[in-house]
Parts: structure tokens; sequence; C-alpha cells
């Protein structure tokens, strides 16, 4: 995206979420310069818009769903923010290359490693696709979790004309190690575990979902 361009979507995404929510941020003081890779949870339809509000920078990797593909204002979103859509079904080789071409060039790149908006608001399975392109592009992780979000709160709130209460926790970036020795495809399992667990650690424990007695997760709440 253009960064004239960026600064005019990213003004008004953050005029709006001004309007209707109470938006909390921490932890993004720590982000890595260069490409990397932001981890979150999902469970509603305005995630998508939390990156623009809390990075300023013009080169934010977006990808759609392609069950979006067919309304108008999705494509031209997409097209305004130099995305993609993805197919969540298939492997969809030209969405990775372009995703790793773009991380390599220095660019972020927001996944959501369940795949799918969480109808409860707690943690669900992890998907390893998206651990994936950070581990083969090499750059470092950031664990975010999102609270405030979940689309039944925010049709109830806001029918009544309430704020929302929205927040936004960031974790240590780290480095998916290199794979020596062992099954990758077991390997990629491992370590979407680690990218949950790390999200899970930031989540208040109601929201720990599948995560919640995970060893890993209990050694990042121990430290």
């Amino acid at each position: 995206m253009k960064r004239s361009t960026h600064k005019i979507f990213r003004f008004f995404v953050r005029l709006i979420l001004g309007l209707i929510a109470r938006v909390e941020v921490a932890g993004f003081e720590n982000l890595p310069s260069g490409g990397f890779v932001i981890a979150a949870n999902h469970i509603g339809r305005l995630d998508a818009a939390l990156a623009y509000y809390v990075l300023d920078r013009p080169d934010i990797i977006m990808v759609v769903a392609e069950k979006y593909e067919k309304y108008a204002i999705f494509r031209w979103l997409v097209k305004l923010t130099n995305g993609m859509f993805v197919d969540r079904y298939n492997s969809d080789i030209h969405a990775i290359r372009e995703t790793l071409r773009r991380l390599q060039q220095g660019q972020v790149f927001t996944i959501t490693p369940e795949g799918t908006r969480s109808r409860s608001g707690n943690l669900i399975e992890g998907k390893p696709g998206g651990t994936y392109l950070a581990w083969k592009a090499g750059v470092p992780v950031v664990p975010v979790a999102l609270t405030g979000t979940e689309d039944a709160v925010v049709v109830e709130r806001l029918k009544y004309f309430n704020r929302l209460h929205v927040k936004i926790v960031a974790g240590q970036p780290f480095i998916l190690p290199s794979i020596k020795g062992k099954d990758r495809d077991a390997a990629m399992l491992q370590y979407t575990d680690e990218v949950m667990c790390r999200i899970a650690a930031l989540l208040p424990p109601k929201r720990r979902g599948v995560y919640a007695q995970h060893p890993r997760l209990e050694e990042f709440l121990n430290q």
C-alpha cells in the first residue's frame, strides 16, 4: 500500500474504532524491525482491522478468505491494501509464494493460526499453515491476544450504543528453530502448539480453550 493511502486508511480505521470502542494496547513497544509475523487468536470480524490500528506501517500483508471475494466491499479492501484472497481448504501455492516473498522483503504478515473464528471466544485448535510460513521465512513471530471483538459482543453492545472494550496484548517476539533430523509435519504441529500456547499465556484463563491444560502453557505461566 502506498504510504499516503495507508495513512488515510489508517486514519479512518482509528477514527471508527475510537468512536465505537475503548481500545487498550500493550506490549507493542518490543516489536522487531523488518519482517515479522503477528499470530493472533480470532474471535470476530473486527479482528482484521486491529492490525491497522496498532501498526503504523504501509506494508501489512492482508489475506482474506476466498469466501469473501464475492462481496464488492472486500474486493475493494483487498485491492486498496494490496492484499490477496487465499483458499483456506487447498494448498494455495501462489498465495504462499507471494507471502514468503513479501516477508523476506521485510513486510509484516498477520495470521490467525486457528484458521477460522472461534464462536465461543475461547481458543480452538491451531492449524500449521501460518506457522509454516513464519518458519520458512525465518522471521520472528509476535504472539498477540485479542479480547472484546467477539461478533456477538460487538452486535449486542453496539445495538444499545455501548462502546466496546477491546484489548490487544503483544508478547515477546521469538523465532521458530530450524528442523534438524525431525519429521517436518510433526515439527510443524509442535511449533503450532508453541505459537498457540504463547497466545494462550496472554489471554484470560477462561479464554485459553483447548490449550488450558497444555504443558507448554504451564511452563510460560510459571516463568
